[in-house]
Formats: C-alpha cells, structure tokens, sequence
C-alpha cells in the first residue's frame, strides 16, 4: 500500500476503494418517512426559488445601483447646516446617554441600591425602559445583568459613526456648498 502526501493530509488509494463499515449503506433506504420530508424540502426549495425571483426581477427592473441606492439613502441628502444642528443635538445626547448607561453598570455592582432616591434615580429613571426592554431579549448572565455594557457599546458605536471624526454627519457638514 503506498501513501501519498498531499499537503498536511496523507490518505491512502487504497481507502478510496474500500467497502464501508457501516450497516446501512444506503441511507435513503433507512426511514421510510424519508421521502415525504424530501418531497417537502423540494417544494420549500421552488417556493424560495419563486420569491427569490420575484425579488431579483424587481431589482433588475431599476436602471442601476445607483438609482436603487438613491432612492434609500437620505443623509445624502442633508445640507451640512442641518448636518450641525444635529450633531450639536446627537453629539451631547449620545454622551449622555453613554455616561447614565456607565453608571448603571456601576450600579448593577451593588444591588441592594435604593434606585427611588435621589442620586441614583437620574440614572435609574431614564435607562430602566430600555433595559427592561433588552433584558427581554438578553437575559442575565450568572446573575449578572450584561444589558448596559450592551447599550453602552451600541451607544458608542452609533456615536462613532455619526459624531465621531470620521462621522457620518461630520462629513455631510463639511460638505462645500455648491
């Protein structure tokens, strides 16, 4: 029997030929149920294949990716006056936000907290919707609410992206005026 190597896997030309082991060779002779679940994924597969279509026709019926791409996308169309006035509304709203969700994280340290008196209720009372919310969706992990380090990375990312340097509404407002 002679190996051959082929990259960082070796195998023998013997074992292509060799008969199985296995006591049902044939699996499709195994269930007899098995041919009503292929008849089933073979209809589900022409009806994907249908609505797939219908989706492609109706993007090829626009005259190019751009038209399809302007007609969803509207912060193209923002002026960079309105771009400002948004960024001084977004910029110290997302902070805020991030700031209140960094001391509920702190807060999740020490559960015993009065969250109705007067210190922790500025952060409690804003953030305990949207948490409550999350909390459906993600729940504690070994006891440990995770929900504000998640709102708190969404918060930043969203931040990043439209205020940040590089931002979105940062760039539309450094647009030149034509």
């Amino acid at each position: 029997m002679t190996t051959v190597a082929s990259g960082f896997v070796s195998f023998s030309p013997a074992l292509l030929h060799a008969k199985s082991r296995r006591p049902f060779p044939n699996f499709r002779n195994r269930s007899p149920s098995l041919p009503t679940v292929s008849a089933s994924l073979r209809s589900s597969n022409v009806e994907a294949d249908t609505t797939a279509n219908l989706y492609y026709s109706n993007i090829r019926e626009t005259n190019s990716v751009s038209d399809l791409l302007h007609n969803n996308i509207t912060l193209a169309e923002l002026d960079p006056g309105t771009a400002k006035v948004a960024i001084g509304i977004l910029g110290p709203a997302l902070s805020a936000f991030g700031f209140l969700f960094i001391v509920r994280i702190v807060m999740s340290w020490y559960p015993k907290l009065p969250v109705d008196k007067f210190p922790y209720v500025l952060a409690y009372a804003p953030t305990e919707p949207i948490l409550a919310q999350t909390r459906k969706v993600i729940p504690p992990l070994a006891g440990v609410d995770v929900t504000p380090v998640v709102w708190f990375g969404l918060l930043s990312f969203l931040s990043e992206i439209l205020v940040g340097p590089q931002g979105l509404l940062v760039l539309v407002s450094q647009q030149q005026v034509s």
